[in-house]
């Protein structure tokens, strides 16, 4: 049974340990003290698991004018223009600081640069820089090992966040947010954590979905509790599939990076017939929306249960330097990449829409800020151009820094502890679960890469009587990991499905039967919560 226990109280709070959540905790930890709150250990997080790269402009072949009219293109004409030349513009920058803490980069001596660029789907120069095929785990540990030294960092593992504390509970609606109330899962008590600032870098939604490449941790957290606090969320709609996640009863997960299709690998039928050229000049370079529908398409044309990614022309030595991690992972599985294609299948990916914050990663909340995958800036637009996403959590990263620096310290009043009195131990944990499967299945069905309105109808009619449901659940029993994520993604899953009904065109992303045109102008999807 969960109990509460007296308050701690920190300058920053950061919720979740990425790249945004770590790289925002060792930009201020020379000067504030910081909570890093992490729902596993910390090395758990979807930039762990990041395989091709960073984008940026680094050659001097490339241009910052490219980089952006890439990230438009695939964006569908979305993209935010003040956040996406804000991002490209401080790419270098990001590099340089991730460079100068120790993180690996591959090395090619014969680069004036002294790394080695890679090239992805959508991308009209090579400007990703990796660390091999693995790149979010070598940023992820290099990260891990200086924020776990750092005297003014307490790293709070296996605790999720439960809700956001806010001043207008108190009667203090100026005072923005205050802090959250956080589950201890090991020792089942509820800590009432204060803070003058509360960082949101908890990752996306990518569990709401059946298939997904995310990490088990990416239960839509931070944009549920942000939505309930009060904060606008918008293009909820656009859920990226990556094209080319491991087709394998034992790969729970394991994606295939795009930079195999960047490096020359080719997308295959069972009787080895190409596909993607019928469907898009670009072929196997184009970006993934286009890949992943077109992969879909001739699956469920055919019958089939995945297709094939065929790099097996390159030589077997360059694949096993290039690609050292998939090279190892498909060997174990008994797949030869150097002789055979890999079978893949789309797979949800990563959440376009999110909070929606500022250039300064501020929310609508004060004293709450998003970054990364939680965070809706505007540079992703209608579809995330691949290797945009870690270079947006460094950048935004940097920008929330720097904002939470130049605020004056304020004082925090005294918070009310979790409040249980009225509550009871959960009799019917099969109720979670239950409701757990349900919406995954539902969404993956009714939710996914082609959407129809009737479909659509039919998963908001689902979701509220699951939110029915699981808040009775919550109303009248003690929180648990599992009943906290399900009510994060039940909330997740009902912003994802407002958004797609309330867009009336195809757009990136998002592919509707019945309404297969694109409107002439592009406009964000943002939903405003009803205030309490």
């Amino acid at each position: 049974m969960a109990h509460t226990i007296l308050s701690k109280q920190y300058d920053v709070l950061i919720l979740g340990s990425g790249a945004a959540g770590q790289s925002i905790a060792l930009r201020l930890a020379d000067h504030l003290r910081v909570a890093l709150v992490t729902k596993r250990a910390i090395s758990d997080s979807a930039s762990a698991w990041a395989q091709g790269g960073i984008a940026a402009v680094l050659d001097t072949s490339d241009s910052i004018e490219a980089h952006i009219q890439d990230t438009y293109v695939a964006g569908g004409g979305l993209c935010d223009p003040k956040a996406t030349r804000f991002v490209v513009e401080h790419g270098k920058t990001a590099i340089e600081w991730l460079i100068g803490r120790g993180v690996p980069f591959t090395r090619e001596d014969q680069s004036s640069l002294g790394y080695h660029l890679t090239r992805e789907g959508g991308h009209s120069h090579r400007r990703i820089i990796h660390a091999a095929d693995a790149t979010g785990a070598a940023v992820q540990a290099t990260l891990t090992e200086q924020v776990s030294k750092h005297p003014n960092i307490d790293i709070l593992e296996n605790h999720i966040a439960v809700d956001l504390i806010l001043g207008d509970k108190l009667g203090q609606p100026d005072q923005g947010c205050l802090g959250a109330y956080v589950l201890d899962i090991a020792n089942d008590r509820v800590e009432t954590i204060g803070a003058r600032n509360t960082v949101i870098a908890t990752g996306g939604a990518g569990k709401v979905y059946l298939y997904t490449t995310n990490p088990s941790v990416a239960t839509g957290d931070g944009i549920a509790m942000a939505w309930r606090a009060g904060c606008r969320v918008a293009n909820m709609e656009f859920i990226q599939f990556h094209p080319t996640c491991l087709y394998h009863p034992q790969a729970k997960s394991f994606l295939i990076s795009e930079a195999v299709r960047g490096e020359g690998g080719l997308l295959k039928l069972p009787d080895g017939t190409r596909f993607m050229p019928a469907h898009d000049a670009r072929a196997e370079l184009a970006p993934r929306d286009i890949v992943a529908r077109a992969i879909d398409f001739e699956m469920k044309r055919h019958g089939i249960d995945c297709v094939y990614l065929d790099i097996s022309h390159k030589p077997a030595d360059w694949l096993r330097e290039h690609f050292p991690n998939i090279h190892a992972r498909c060997l174990e599985l008994g797949i030869d990449i150097t002789r055979e294609g890999i079978p893949v299948v789309p797979a949800a990916h990563y959440t376009c829409g999110g909070i929606v914050t500022d250039l300064a990663a501020r929310t609508d909340v004060p004293g709450l800020y998003s970054v990364g995958e939680s965070a809706y800036t505007g540079l992703h637009g209608a579809n995330r151009l691949a290797s945009n996403s870690l270079l947006e959590c460094l950048v935004f990263g940097e920008a929330a820094a720097n904002d939470i620096l130049s605020q004056p310290r304020r004082t925090l009043p005294r918070l009310p502890d979790w409040d249980e009195s009225r509550v009871t131990d959960a009799d019917e944990e099969v109720v979670i679960s239950h409701n757990w499967a349900e919406l995954r299945r539902f969404m993956w069905d009714y939710v996914g890469i082609v959407r129809t309105t009737k479909r659509l109808q039919r998963a908001q009619h689902r979701i509220r009587l699951l939110a029915r449901e699981i808040n009775e659940f919550y109303s009248h029993f003690r929180v648990s990991n599992d009943l906290i994520e399900l009510r994060n993604l039940v909330v997740t899953a009902d912003l994802i499905v407002r958004c797609a009904l309330r867009r009336k065109e195809s757009r990136g992303l998002h592919s509707s039967r019945d309404y297969p045109d694109t409107l002439s102008v592009a406009r964000p999807t943002v939903l405003r919560p009803h205030r309490r």
